[in-house]
């Protein structure tokens, strides 16, 4: 797994588990924790998608 994923992967972690203290105090602030993880976790499957890609010889994203 990349570096970058797996630091996307913390950071949908780390939100998601924010998002649920929010919630149980009884915040709306958990609705920007949800979007945030649901980012993350797209960015994610996106860099680990493409270091595959990048290792079964087909050509990058980026080009």
């Amino acid at each position: 797994m990349p570096r970058i994923a797996l630091y996307t992967l913390i950071v949908c972690l780390l939100a998601t588990a924010a998002a649920v203290v929010s919630f149980v105090q009884g915040s709306w602030l958990g609705i920007v924790w949800v979007l945030l993880a649901g980012l993350t976790s797209n960015m994610t499957w996106y860099y680990v998608k493409r270091a595959r890609d990048n290792a079964a010889g087909g050509k990058s994203v980026t080009g």
